[in-house]
């Protein structure tokens, strides 16, 4: 710290969210929109996409879980690399916003254990 100054360092995840969030927020929230108007509401009540596995959202350049993308542009949430957006739902294809919370990857492992102990309770979601 010199003259009252501090230095954070950012990775390479929250430098381009925040030049997302600045510069790019209207866009990226309509392609967040267009996530979630492609997405089908399943017997869960999770938002689900038509792909097999972890839907991905390609923006400005790269390439991310399509959960992740939308949970941080919904919330305008600048997360590092090792913040981790876990599903409270435990479907992995789910981008509705209201089953997506940040942790950390030793949250999300507990959720997997909570899980497989006890399911999900869609009462609380």
């Amino acid at each position: 710290m010199m003259d009252g100054q501090h230095f954070f360092l950012r990775d390479d995840c929250e430098i381009w969210l925040q030049y997302i969030m600045d510069t790019h927020y209207e866009e990226a929230l309509s392609r967040a929109n267009s996530v979630l108007s492609q997405s089908s509401e399943d017997e869960n009540g999770c938002w689900v996409t038509s792909t097999q596995g972890r839907p991905k959202t390609r923006f400005k350049g790269r390439q991310v879980a399509s959960a992740r993308f939308v949970y941080c542009v919904v919330n305008r949430a600048v997360i590092d690399e090792a913040t981790v957006v876990r599903h409270r739902c435990h479907n992995e294809r789910c981008v509705r916003p209201e089953h997506l919370i940040e942790g950390s990857a030793a949250d999300n492992k507990r959720d997997d254990w909570d899980f497989w102990a006890n399911g999900v309770d869609r009462d609380l979601l």
